[in-house]
């Protein structure tokens, strides 16, 4: 469904509700619901009155959309949501997020700047400097933590280096800028400007401590920077005031170009949102992840990506299994019973692949595979049942036609045709005749011998008494050979009919051994490749942090900050270490996994 169908507007995503606790408001959260392609968030913070909204109206393509105000009030009101099909990435959804803007004295509310730290981990930031020498930035570590357990000082120390390998980059917009972008009598670009904002000034005081402190974090956190710088969008004080009405070519020239720099900048540079390891977010993902960090803060907890991961996973997880099942039961619920047991076996081992493909497709973080071992229990159930349903159904069906076959016969038996000399030949004849008859019959399931078996010994009282009545029409000598010649005949039929229904459960049995080794080894090389996914990815993460960390201490050491250029020095040794022994152990798959597969008989 497209994304344009569902959202002509944006809606609230995150409010305040009657009792002034945070809330997810439910018609937002049904909308990521129906959303499975992954999505690119992009957000925006910043001082109110700023011009967020229009920006954000323009990434969306629209003249207006997200209010904007032309008098000192702000006009929106906790965060917004826009979601609209991705211009540059066909199959993926851009999800715009606007906030109300910092500083309003009007609001009562105070969380959101903190949801939005937490919920995008900043995707797109827009302020001016300004608010950059606030404590916003600085105090960002305080509203979220990479890992669930309480750390010593030391660990917190390399927590916080971490928070590059998972944070976006760092877009800075500065509104109305009439300087020429000069230093030191040289033209520079935007960029530069945005570094020489970010410069560090030397010294030991309380001010110059306070004064790098933004600068440092903004570093330390972002992984990569850009900056815009965008000149007044109109020339006029009146038509300042009414942006929202203004079309294009009432807009200065040189703004439009610098805004469509920006579009062109965002739909290109903006990755698709991941979770930590590398899991790629749909919007179904994104709606209970905004639901946990909501939560987690109006409890008054500190959120934690590690946390908010592994109960995304356990319930993303539950639903895989759920979804997993159904393809199964889908499939094998098609088949008509009673089918043979070859046919069975077949289609079990088909469809419980596509089972497990389809858990592998939506899972992640079943790191001990315990929900894989649900998903092959609840498969194994519902196999069990279907083997009783397809014997009982081929019990009922072998069961119907001997009875159908053998009408005709009981009809001579009740008129007494057998009741003569030479009747119990006649009697065998008509009864090997309903044998052939009923071998010939295709589709009989696995019962079909079983139940000819049970059919003939049935009959056995039946056949001994119309044998002994054929004896006594007979002379003594030929009564007795006749009894010892057909009594062996008999004999020899019925073990013949043993034989039959032996081979025929070892045959079954050979197939169900032979299917489930084509299984196990077809759940062997899907958890491999999975594997490996999420362990490429994790390098990746490693990769990013290590070269930000590098390119951070080659700046520290040109401009003299020696101490801090050792510090990460160090930070950088402890994720190449990390990345080490990521890379040269055998992991999750290893420890995990070829365990749980060993245990297989199916095993190599």
């Amino acid at each position: 469904m497209s994304c344009s169908k569902y959202m002509p507007a944006p809606v609230c995503l995150i409010e305040n509700d009657e009792n002034g606790r945070l809330c997810v408001r439910k018609e937002a959260k049904d909308i990521l619901d129906e959303i499975n392609e992954p999505v690119v968030v992009v957000s925006v913070v910043g001082l109110y009155r700023t011009g967020k909204s229009y920006l954000m109206n323009h990434l969306a393509g629209q003249q207006s959309g997200f209010a904007l105000g032309s008098t000192i009030e702000s006009k929106t009101k906790g965060i917004w949501m826009w979601c609209v099909p991705h211009p540059n990435k066909e199959g993926h959804t851009l999800v715009l997020l606007d906030t109300e803007g910092l500083g309003d004295v009007a609001k009562g509310c105070t969380h959101f700047r903190e949801i939005l730290y937490i919920y995008i981990y900043i995707h797109f930031t827009r302020c001016c400097y300004s608010l950059m020498c606030c404590s916003y930035v600085v105090e960002l570590a305080e509203h979220i933590k990479i890992r669930s357990t309480e750390a010593a000082d030391d660990e917190e120390e390399e927590e916080d280096s971490e928070f590059v390998r998972f944070f976006p980059s760092f877009i800075w917009v500065v509104r109305d800028f009439t300087l020429d972008l000069e230093i030191d009598g040289k033209k520079v670009t935007d960029d530069d400007y945005l570094e020489f904002a970010l410069n560090l000034r030397k010294g030991v005081s309380k001010k110059i401590r306070d004064y790098n402190l933004p600068g440092e974090c903004i570093k330390r956190y972002f992984p990569s920077r850009k900056c815009f710088v965008f000149p007044f969008p109109a020339n006029s004080h009146q038509d300042m005031t009414r942006l929202e009405i203004l079309q294009d070519q009432d807009l200065a020239q040189q703004f439009l170009e610098v805004t469509g720099h920006f579009c062109d900048y965002m739909f290109v540079n903006s990755d698709v949102k991941r979770l930590k390891g590398g899991h790629i977010v749909t919007g179904r993902l994104l709606g209970p992840l905004v639901e946990i960090y909501v939560d987690t803060i109006s409890s008054g907890e500190v959120p934690c990506l590690d946390n908010a991961v592994v109960v995304l996973a356990n319930l993303e997880n539950q639903t895989a299994v759920q979804e997993a099942l159904k393809v199964y039961q889908g499939g094998m619920e098609e088949k008509t019973l009673p089918i043979s047991i070859e046919k069975l076996t077949c289609e079990h081992q088909k469809f419980s692949s596509l089972a497990i493909a389809k858990f592998t497709k939506r899972s992640f973080k079943d790191e001990k595979n315990e929900y894989l071992k649900t998903l092959e229990e609840a498969v194994s159930m519902c196999y069990t049942d279907l083997l009783e349903e397809n014997k009982m159904a081929s019990e009922r069906k072998c069961r119907d036609l001997l009875k159908n076959l053998s009408s005709d016969m009981s009809k001579r038996l009740q008129d007494g045709e057998y009741s003569q000399s030479g009747g119990y030949e006649l009697y065998c004849r008509d009864r090997d005749a309903i044998v052939e008859q009923y071998r010939r019959e295709p589709n009989k399931g696995i019962r079909a011998e079983a139940v000819l078996e049970e059919f003939l010994k049935e009959r056995e009282p039946e056949a001994n008494s119309i044998l002994c009545m054929d004896n006594k029409l007979t002379e003594n000598e030929k009564q007795m050979n006749s009894k010892f010649i057909l009594e062996e005949k008999e004999n020899a039929a019925l073990l013949k009919q043993k034989l039959k229904e032996e081979e025929e459960k070892r045959i079954e049995s050979e197939k169900m051994m032979e299917t489930e080794k084509v299984r196990h080894e077809d759940r062997v090389k899907q958890m491999q490749e999975s594997f490996n996914k999420e362990k490429e990815q994790q390098q990746q993460e490693m990769d990013r942090a290590i070269e930000s960390k590098l390119k951070e201490r080659e700046e520290m050491l040109k401009k003299g900050f020696k101490d801090e250029a050792y510090n990460l020095k160090e930070e950088i040794k402890k994720l190449k270490d990390e990345k080490e022994r990521s890379h040269g152990g055998g992991g999750i798959f290893k420890d995990y996994v070829m365990p749980f597969l060993l245990k297989s008989p199916y095993f190599g």
